[in-house]
């Protein structure tokens, strides 16, 4: 799925051949090469958290292949009211990611009302059960993590462990995110496939996949170096498709809920091999 320091996470032609050309994609364990845009939405804030109002947007651009290696471009703008002030914040990121070879790299930044707050880049490589990884931006640095799940990959296990109706798994992922200099221990629920009710099946919003089965999924994201009760600082929960697409997510960070509705959806190819 998708992440990002805000949000983490959180995966053309007639209907007849594309709904054929998902189907084969998903068969052989692939992820659909497709452009999502969600509209986000406030839907409960702490007092604690100083946030009386949030919308926004949310593009999760996916392309590429198990064989030839996945790229994802991801843009979450948001405007937050905070009773005294607006702000507009912008996340971008960029992933490039070989199965394959088991290498990652990442460039993120981020902006508060058109001024940079973040800049971060670097590479990411499995190597001897272990994670190297090469930060470029803000500062080379070279540091070394546990053996971790990079993106797609964990993606892949997740649809993996859902056909196999394994409900609760746990996995280290490493995505980039924040500082690019750590990786987060998640656990991973899954619930059984569902068929979509009549609002869903006819919700024109999410095209093809409208009519397909899903599962219910959640993952908690835990910073295992906090002391004390270890409590998740993030849970996505969304519906997951077979070929990696996502609907109605739930973005949770504790002080505040979002909420994400897919608003448009576009595949953008099968990712076969050949």
């Amino acid at each position: 799925m998708f992440r990002s320091s805000l949000a983490m996470a959180l995966v053309a032609g007639s209907a007849v051949s594309l709904t054929a050309a998902i189907a084969n994609a998903a068969v052989a364990g692939g992820l659909v090469p497709h452009r999502a845009v969600y509209d986000i939405q406030l839907k409960q804030a702490s007092e604690r958290s100083g946030i009386e109002g949030m919308r926004g947007r949310m593009v999760y651009e996916f392309s590429g292949s198990e064989c030839a290696g996945y790229t994802t471009n991801f843009r979450f703008v948001t405007r937050i009211d905070t009773g005294e002030q607006i702000r507009v914040t912008d996340q971008q990121s960029k992933t490039f990611e070989d199965l394959a070879a088991g290498k990652f790299r990442f460039e993120t930044k981020s902006f508060t009302d058109d001024q940079m707050d973040k800049d971060v880049s670097g590479a990411a490589a499995d190597e001897n059960g272990k994670v190297m990884i090469e930060l470029e931006e803000p500062a080379p640095r070279a540091l070394e993590l546990a053996d971790s799940r990079f993106p797609a990959e964990h993606m892949l296990e997740v649809i993996e462990n859902a056909r196999k109706g394994k409900a609760l798994f746990e996995a280290r992922i490493f995505d980039g995110s924040e500082d690019g200099d750590k990786s987060y221990l998640t656990t991973t629920v899954v619930g059984p496939a569902r068929k979509p009710t009549e609002s869903e099946a006819a919700d024109k919003s999410t095209g093809l996949v409208a009519g397909q089965a899903y599962w219910p999924v959640s993952i908690a994201y835990f910073d295992e170096k906090a002391s004390g009760d270890l409590l998740p600082i993030y849970t996505q929960s969304f519906k997951l498709y077979e070929n990696g697409i996502s609907r109605d997510l739930t973005l949770d960070y504790g002080d505040f809920i979002l909420t994400g509705k897919l608003t448009k959806l576009e595949v953008l190819g099968t990712g076969d091999c050949h």
